[in-house]
């Protein structure tokens, strides 16, 4: 049986990825005004941060459509028994529903549409899984089943300089948001049942970012198996390169690697976020 995997552009795959024949993705778009920017392929990070600074408005975000999700589904079909298509979180996102809603009505061809719980580097870490099973010959129900084992495995912790974005996109609870802001602190956000939620209270946002590593040292001395690692950064690569070499230097056991918070997750965190995101590593298992 030929799978094919399907993705949505939160994923923040790099060239390397898109180079493997299996793996195809749905954009999400961005919205200033009435310009409409399809992810990744109509705007890039950095002309998106230029925009968002230039403009009095908040830009909003929006799912890939029904149609969207037909024409590419439909367009699988000659080459492939089954699609597995993994998408960012269903409680931050509509995209996995309209997946979902299409993939029932697709004629020979078995799509199943899975909700990663995750976002970015979390979503990534199951599309790549499901990409190297699908090329060892791995069976559709194999691979869904890795899927929900990597999503239990997978922490993902994050700090942001304002938390304004994420109140006003809806992102984090007014509650949360206001009192970190009155307080003047840089919370460490994590994923918890597919939402964005505070972790921990830190003063600045060096402390926050030694608290994730804390986190990670814990995770590494506890964990049975081998671990891989990401950090993410809100067009702040510089910082977040400095970050994950000293991580590199401490965890020597464990794969790091080094992705970005595009538009449609940017547009909440805003620039200058960094996070790390962890699971197992099965490559080396």
């Amino acid at each position: 049986m030929r799978i094919a995997i399907v993705t949505d552009s939160t994923a923040y795959l790099n060239d390397e990825d898109y180079k493997r024949d299996d793996l195809y993705f749905v954009p999400l778009s961005c919205i200033f005004d009435k310009e409409v920017y399809k992810e990744g392929v109509d705007i890039s990070t950095e002309e998106f941060f230029g925009k968002v600074n230039d403009s009095a408005q908040l830009p909003t975000s929006s799912q890939p459509t029904v149609g969207e999700f037909t024409a590419l589904y439909e367009s699988l079909k000659d080459n492939y028994d089954a699609v597995i298509s993994i998408h960012l979180s269903s409680r931050i996102s509509g995209t996995y529903q309209n997946a979902f809603s299409v993939a029932k009505g697709i004629d020979g061809l078995m799509v199943y549409p899975i909700d990663s719980g995750l976002a970015g580097a979390g979503l990534a870490f199951q599309v790549r899984e499901a990409v190297r099973l699908a090329e060892a010959g791995e069976s559709v129900n194999f691979i869904i089943e890795r899927l929900q084992d990597l999503k239990d495995a997978t922490e993902i912790y994050f700090v942001v300089d304002d938390l304004t974005n994420l109140v006003k996109g809806g992102r984090l609870s007014k509650a949360a948001g206001g009192v970190a802001t009155m307080l003047k602190i840089k919370p460490v956000l994590t994923f918890r049942a597919g939402e964005i939620i505070p972790h921990d209270k830190i003063r600045t946002k060096k402390k926050a970012l030694r608290k994730i590593e804390t986190l990670l040292e814990e995770a590494v001395k506890a964990s049975p198996y081998p671990i891989q690692a990401t950090v993410v950064h809100a067009f702040c690569e510089e910082e977040a390169s400095r970050f994950m070499q000293e991580l590199e230097d401490k965890f020597p056991t464990v794969r790091f690697n080094l992705s970005y918070l595009g538009p449609v997750v940017g547009v909440h965190t805003g620039e200058g976020a960094i996070g790390v995101s962890w699971t197992k590593d099965y490559g080396r298992m």
